[in-house]
């Protein structure tokens, strides 16, 4: 059994039996949590609608607290310490006995990571997407699609249990390439959709959308921020 709260754009928080995913929080309430489990906090770049220097205010709350950056995020003195790692794209760090970090390198700003912590793996996406725009060159959106492939493609022998993948509803008909990439070429159990800026009718357009056909009952459609999902473990 795992939980898994949404709290905003690209922020979720999981829980499972070994501890705590903190994932790309900038706003939002968090649950209260259990104060003798581990935290782990991850930060995939350095917009200001994924990184937060609040999360620094962690330490002292929890008996254990990890702190997983990309290399681009900057720190201040004041936050600085033994208990942040600094992961470049390609890069896989022990960081602790039960969790394992892998990075993807964005095709916008810093990392995405794939995690394996205890049983489980799970991927966050950060702003790694098939940013395709209306207006841009072709050149432009043939790198951003290729780029976007070659990342997803690694991920083709993992079996992931839950991924947080953009559906940016700024980029129009193309706002869903980006999951159906992911879905099709990746054994993901449970799919959220996010960086979606509040408009939470994109899920109403996910469930009608024909390439979704085959794996929308694995999205899980979000409604509020502060919801929590309570998933079984996958087969």
């Amino acid at each position: 059994m795992m939980k898994v709260t949404y709290l905003g754009h690209s922020g979720f928080l999981v829980e499972t039996e070994e501890g705590y995913l903190l994932f790309d929080y900038y706003k939002g309430e968090l649950p209260e949590m259990d104060s003798a489990k581990r935290l782990f906090v991850f930060v995939s770049h350095a917009h200001y609608d994924h990184y937060n220097r609040e999360i620094f205010s962690f330490r002292g709350k929890m008996p254990q607290v990890h702190f997983i950056l990309s290399w681009d995020v900057p720190v201040r003195d004041a936050d600085a310490g033994e208990d942040i790692v600094f992961l470049r794209p390609g890069e896989e760090k022990k960081v602790s006995d039960q969790c394992t970090v892998r990075t993807l390198r964005s095709n916008d700003e810093g990392v995405a990571f794939l995690v394996h912590f205890g049983r489980k793996t799970f991927y966050h996406a950060g702003d790694l997407n098939w940013w395709h725009w209306e207006g841009e060159p072709e050149e432009y959106n043939t790198s951003m699609r290729r780029s976007y492939q070659s990342e997803i493609n690694k991920l083709q022998k993992e079996k992931i249990d839950a991924a947080f993948v953009p559906v940016d509803p700024r980029l129009g008909e193309q706002y869903c390439w980006g999951l159906d990439c992911f879905m099709k070429r990746t054994d993901t159990a449970r799919a959220f959709p996010m960086h979606f800026w509040g408009n939470f009718q994109v899920f109403d357009r996910l469930m009608l959308e024909k390439c979704t056909e085959e794996y929308k009952d694995r999205i899980m459609k979000i409604g509020r921020e502060g919801q929590c999902f309570l998933l079984e473990d996958s087969e």
